[in-house]
């Protein structure tokens, strides 16, 4: 596995902790963006892929996930993530002036990487969706609806299983001490159903090529509601999508992610070159 390291920069709401997995020989910049209630650390399967395919990869923990500072999963204005992602990517332009840079969002990270698109959409060579959290996702309103029926936001935390058809990655996820595992929080709730209708009001990303991958068993977010808000932020520069039949959520730890991942490489050679 490729060897990483982490940097500390001063976020928007407290200290991002950022990993960086380097690359002396680096011809592009990957720029990862985890998901709910995780941290940049599950990713590092992906990030020898990438490493061994060229990139420099860069990804933070979001504030009040991982090593970074904050409660616990509260994200009170995905707009602040955003701005704490751009700052990642400044420290990785410093460090590779003049090389592409591909962002790469999974689920809640799929949210974030598409308003970073559509933010600074001119400052990037391609944006990779994986089971993200657009177009018409219902959790967060149901959550809201049953709080304020009944007072308190159910206890319903991810379950393991609805990752993957490897049972390892569940494991080692109802294991791992960095993961949240309780339930969600309103302001974060809040913050994702105002952050829906942006990123569905924001337009699309216009010449920025987009590769969408989803599993079709995918129930944490379900493929259909997926579908709308991607097929609506795909712009002049095409859309290549990418469904497999069987896998859950988490398509980058599912039992066929060496096809995800030469499907990912394959797409970035397309637009980098080889």
């Amino acid at each position: 596995m490729a060897e990483a390291r982490e940097h500390t920069l001063p976020g928007t709401r407290g200290t991002i902790v950022a990993r960086e997995w380097p690359n002396a020989r680096a011809r592009y910049v990957a720029l990862v963006v985890h998901g709910y209630g995780e941290h940049i650390g599950r990713y590092a399967s992906l990030a020898d892929v990438l490493v061994r395919h060229g990139a420099a990869v860069y990804g933070p923990d979001h504030i009040g996930h991982g090593r970074s500072a904050g409660e616990r999963v509260v994200i009170e204005d995905f707009e602040d993530v955003v701005t704490d992602l751009h700052a990642v990517a400044g420290l990785a332009r410093a460090a590779h002036p003049g090389l592409p840079m591909v962002v790469i969002g999974h689920s809640m990270g799929g949210l974030i990487a598409s308003r970073h698109a559509q933010r600074h959409g001119s400052e990037l060579a391609a944006l990779v969706l994986s089971g993200p959290v657009i177009g018409a996702w219902e959790t967060p309103e149901r959550l809201l609806a049953h709080a304020a029926e009944h007072g308190e936001i159910p206890d319903v935390p991810v379950s393991p299983a609805a990752l993957s058809r490897d049972g390892a990655v569940g494991a080692a996820y109802a294991a791992d001490p960095l993961v949240w595992h309780g339930p969600m929080k309103r302001p974060t709730l809040e913050a994702f159903v105002r952050t829906l209708e942006t990123v569905a009001e924001g337009g699309d990303v216009g010449p920025l090529p987009l590769l969408w991958l989803h599993g079709e068993d995918d129930r944490l977010v379900p493929l259909p509601g997926s579908r709308a808000g991607v097929e609506r932020l795909a712009g002049s520069g095409g859309l290549t999508a990418r469904t497999y039949a069987g896998a859950r959520h988490e398509v980058f730890h599912e039992t066929i992610k060496e096809e995800v991942f030469a499907e990912v490489t394959g797409f970035l050679d397309g637009v980098l070159g080889p």
